[in-house]
């Protein structure tokens, strides 16, 4: 099998696994236990901790772990509002975000809450004088993701968060795609919060975290306990939480490496695919991607039947996002970028991984070819 779906979900890493293991049975003490025998899991909640507050060029203060990626969008939207509504109810974002934050700002709308939907570029770019202009007096948050989850764009953060500073508004971005593939340093970008997910870097589903920069108010997004230092009730997941921070550990020392030998493959599947399909449109900006990721839209044929001929060749990719897999409706963000609903439906999306290898991304770019050489044939003969 060849996995090019790195995007929607990864293997857990042996070291994330074997950092769980003692935490599920030997030491499985509650971390807010006063007792000694709660020691070693408030040690690795807060080992954990610290792993990714380096890794951020954050205070380990400032790291709040959560059930996932949508939780911290959730929490990073619905927390911000509520904590700065007496400054404000507008909030901007973007076209092309991930559900979690879209739908989040579709439910703060509902509660009076207004929101901008900035439009992007043909790239998928934000543009920079539309956010500009799109700012009001009652603007108290700006939501722009890292890095887009289906065409790998990555957004000028840096500006947008000096913009957001020169105006004394929250930014916060949704790093679920960026955050272990790429550099995130949270001062250079100035991102006062940040979202991430453990499974999109080889760490246990269901774990994830929240930055939030010191000084910022959210309000509380689970009410209970004392958990998170009072600000996400909940007994800890020990198991997950030493697991993410193994897996963060292991991508930030793997990560030079990695982002080198994953641009030249995606590069190189870029070029093979451009140069043998015709009809073939590249989504997303060719250079400013992330390094893992392949997106084209191929002329003529249906995505998801596509998918099946792939599938029946042992390779595993997606035609969108996972979360919108089965949608009756066109994928938003190629919508967003242009293209027509008929192009949009036939997008195929590759993400390459840690076990990806040349000759997996040889293998693929032959099975592309032959599978849209062998619909667009089917296609023609029907229409005769």
């Amino acid at each position: 099998m060849i996995y090019l779906d790195h995007a929607a979900t990864t293997p857990l890493a042996e070291q994330a696994a074997a950092s769980m293991q003692p935490y599920f049975s030997k030491d499985y003490a509650n971390a807010s236990a006063f007792y000694e025998f709660g020691e070693k899991s408030r040690e690795a909640v807060e080992h954990a901790r610290g792993i990714i507050a380096r890794s951020l060029r954050a205070n380990p203060k400032e790291i709040y772990f959560t059930a996932g990626g949508s939780e911290s969008d959730n929490w990073a939207l619905k927390g911000t509002a509520e904590a700065y509504k007496q400054y404000g109810r507008h909030i901007i974002t973007t076209q092309i975000e991930h559900h979690a934050v879209l739908n989040t700002c579709h439910y703060l709308e509902k509660q009076g809450y207004e929101v901008t939907y900035l439009p992007v570029d043909a790239q998928g770019f934000v543009r920079l004088p539309e956010l500009e202009k799109a700012i009001r007096p009652d603007t108290i948050l700006i939501s722009v993701m890292f890095a887009n989850n289906e065409i790998g764009t990555m957004e000028p953060i840096a500006q947008i968060g000096r913009i957001a500073r020169r105006h004394s508004i929250i930014f916060h971005t949704d790093a679920v795609q960026a955050y272990a593939q790429v550099p995130v340093d949270v001062n250079f970008y100035h991102i006062d919060l940040l979202s991430a997910s453990g499974h999109k870097f080889y760490g246990p589903k269901g774990t994830g975290f929240l930055y939030i920069r010191d000084g910022v108010r959210t309000a509380s997004f689970i009410h209970g306990g004392g958990q998170e230092m009072g600000r996400r009730a909940g007994t800890e997941n020990v198991p997950g939480i030493a697991g993410i921070g193994a897996a963060a550990e292991l991508a930030m020392r793997k990560m030079s490496e990695r982002i080198y030998r994953e641009t030249r493959l995606r590069d190189y599947l870029i070029h093979e695919i451009a140069s043998r399909i015709p009809g073939a449109w590249l989504n997303g900006d060719r250079y400013a991607r992330l390094p893992n990721n392949v997106n084209f839209s191929f002329e003529g044929i249906e995505g998801e039947t596509l998918l099946l001929l792939l599938d029946a060749k042992d390779i595993c990719a997606s035609a969108a996002s996972a979360c919108s897999t089965g949608s009756a409706e066109p994928s938003h963000v190629l919508t967003a970028i242009g293209r027509d609903e008929k192009l949009a439906f036939g997008s195929l999306r590759m993400t390459l991984g840690e076990a990806t290898t040349a000759e997996d991304v040889r293998t693929a770019a032959d099975a592309v070819a032959e599978s849209v050489k062998l619909l667009r044939e089917v296609a023609e003969y029907e229409q005769q």
